[in-house]
């Protein structure tokens, strides 16, 4: 037990902070699809091309922009919350848990997080910081939330799920906005928008954008010290060159501090991005994309580790048709990372410089083998990493629409969560001799096999049913081996564990009449891991699978006479019996006005029907999220 308690508290000490020690609002934003419309949006995440949302082979679930500014979420978090399939934990005042299909953490390693196309991921632990990944709630198009490996489109640590975030391009957000508010644990924020014509066929915007939030509490209603505060700026210009070319620049800029003690310097994190992406249509169906990016992290934990990250991506893909029957997608990927780590006394990464890169190749082709009734897709990704050489990752995927608005799908498919620093280069104490932990030099992917079933369906025209079946097959999962038994110490990660999850997943869209929509999610989880033979380790497993085993969700968006908008939310999230974080139910509520076409305001309420209440972690480091107030003023002009 004191083996994995070391590993938890040198994570925790590395890549968080333990808070004890501490235009005019236009019409098309605000556009309510019917059912319908939601049926046969495209969604581009399954297939690397548009496709209907009705006739995917895979879990997915769509947040877009106005159920976004409904459910009066305030960071990208927040909004995930409306995916059912996704499980959201809100740890403290700035961190996050959040993950699919199980295996959920604080540092959470198997799901893959698009911005426009630019994969936010950090290799030091294979996960996501999710205090930085931000923009203009208002900018945001759609979210598509995939439940399920992704990795032969995506690559690499695609293996419980992506999401994809898409913002709006900048001929849809032309003049300006502004907006910002203030309430209780949201203590203020504001935003502000520009969006331009620079010439035909050529839009642009600039944003900027602030926040400051109030501090999580401990059980026993005390204030911990780590309130924070963040500040991002950015631009995006699309060019519509002609009838066959179109260009994408844009870019962001953010800085923000967080709060450790009263006696400590604040945690820093700062950086930015910029993202060029060509697109050329050759034909109907047959087109090219090349995309390249540049992403810099700066992240300083006072006591603990400095990084500096530099991220360099390169991404090609072709599209054509074969035939009469198939549908080919192709590409070729590169991406160099460079690491710095300024290491402290207590631990060290080992080397503190290291430059890593990655390339690899996908192909997938999907074939109509019944015109609109049965299609199959066939690919595969095989990539390259410095630590384990190559991975194959191919995916089957099936999908049968018998008739009557309904759609039959299945898929088996292979992902891996590649080696991170954390698995092979962290030692403690920072020099020789290493006397607690010493970096794994085997350490290996972590694998899954996973096969799905699922069915949609659509028996009237303002219903929407879908369910999704799975069973995941992990092998090599991280484990916490002593390197000479029987002696405790040093510690080495290993992949000594295996796991299955399995459950399914549940979603109804009904729209009642013009004025009143109701969704509806329920997913029903088990996951667990067990050492496998030969391993040492009896005290991981219940650090691996930290996960309620069933969640519900149920929203209402009733329209009112006189421009009222009336938004509730009721979520249900069971126990998580491996932390012994109690199950609870929190109910959210909006209430918006419309007085003018240009102005809108609301007031949300989140959390009302308890003061405070835990989400995540074992009970020596819990904090818990207070029941929060804000009101908020949009204006169009």
């Amino acid at each position: 037990m004191r083996s994995t308690a070391i590993v938890v508290w040198l994570v925790t000490l590395t890549l968080t902070y333990d808070a004890s020690a501490q235009a005019a609002v236009s019409t098309a934003d605000l556009k309510k699809l019917s059912v319908e419309e939601l049926m046969d949006l495209e969604v581009t995440s399954v297939a690397k091309r548009p496709q209907k949302l009705s006739e995917t082979a895979s879990a997915i679930q769509v947040i877009t922009g106005d159920d976004i500014r409904r459910a009066g979420a305030t960071s990208v978090p927040e909004a995930l919350r409306l995916a059912s399939n996704l499980e959201v934990a809100h740890i403290d005042s700035r961190q996050w848990a959040i993950t699919a299909r199980g295996f959920n953490n604080t540092l959470a390693n198997k799901m893959l997080v698009l911005i426009d196309g630019r994969t936010v991921y950090t290799p030091l632990y294979a996960g996501v910081y999710w205090d930085v990944q931000d923009t203009l709630l208002e900018d945001i198009d759609r979210i598509e939330v995939i439940s399920g490996p992704g990795a032969t489109q995506w690559g690499a640590n695609a293996v419980n799920g992506v999401i994809n975030i898409i913002t709006k391009s900048a001929k849809d957000t032309q003049g300006g906005l502004a907006a910002g508010g203030a309430g209780a644990e949201l203590s203020g924020f504001g935003g502000l928008r520009y969006g331009g014509e620079l010439s035909s066929g050529m839009h642009y915007r600039v944003y900027g954008k602030y926040f400051d939030r109030d501090r999580s509490v401990l059980p026993d209603g005390q204030d911990v010290v780590d309130g924070w505060h963040a500040g991002q700026g950015g631009f995006r210009l699309d060019w519509n060159k002609n009838n066959r070319d179109s260009l994408t620049l844009q870019g962001d800029l953010y800085d923000g501090a967080s709060e450790r003690t009263t006696t400590t310097a604040d945690v820093e994190m700062s950086g930015g991005n910029l993202l060029g992406r060509w697109s050329r249509t050759l034909a109907e169906n047959s087109d090219l994309k090349l995309q390249v990016y540049y992403d810099r992290t700066h992240r300083r934990l006072p006591t603990s580790i400095t990084q500096d990250l530099d991220t360099y991506d390169l991404d090609f893909q072709h599209r054509f048709p074969l035939g009469g029957r198939h549908d080919v997608v192709w590409g070729l990927s590169y991406r160099l990372v460079g690491d710095d780590i300024d290491n402290p006394a207590t631990l060290a990464f080992l080397p503190a410089r290291v430059t890593h890169d990655w390339f690899g190749a996908f192909a997938q082709d999907e074939i109509i083998l019944v015109p609109d009734r049965l299609q199959l897709t066939l690919g595969t990704k095989l990539e390259h990493n410095d630590y384990t050489g190559f991975e194959v990752q191919p995916s089957i995927r099936a999908a049968w629409q018998p008739g009557g608005e309904q759609t039959v799908w299945s898929a088996v498919s292979r992902a891996v969560r590649t080696p991170a620093r954390i698995d092979r280069d962290l030692f403690a104490p920072a020099s020789p001799p290493f006397t607690l932990l010493q970096g794994g030099p085997d350490f290996v992917s972590e694998k899954l096999l996973s096969y799905e079933l699922g069915y949609r369906v659509q028996p009237r025209s303002q219903l929407a049913l879908s369910l999704a079946t799975f069973y995941n097959d992990y092998d090599d999962l991280r484990s916490v081996e002593p390197l000479n038994p029987p002696a405790a110490f040093p510690i080495v990660l290993a992949n000594g564990l295996q796991g299955k999850s399995y459950g399914a997943e549940l979603t109804m869209d009904y729209h009642a009449s013009d004025t009143w929509r109701l969704r509806a999610g329920y997913t029903e989880l088990r996951a667990h891991s067990e050492p496998k033979a030969g391993s040492l380790d009896r005290t991981s497993t219940r650090s691996v699978a930290l996960d309620p085993r069933r969640q519900a969700l149920l929203r209402s968006s009733f329209d009112l006479p006189g421009s009222v908008e009336c938004d509730a939310t009721l979520r249900y999230v069971g126990r998580i019996d491996n932390q012994d974080v109690p199950a609870y139910t929190e109910f959210d509520l909006r209430l918006g006005w419309r007085p003018k076409p240009a102005w809108e305001l609301s007031l949300v309420g989140q959390n009302l029907l308890h003061g405070r209440h835990a989400e995540f972690n074992a009970a020596a480091s819990r904090r818990e999220i207070e029941r929060s107030l804000y009101g908020k003023i949009v204006w169009g002009f």
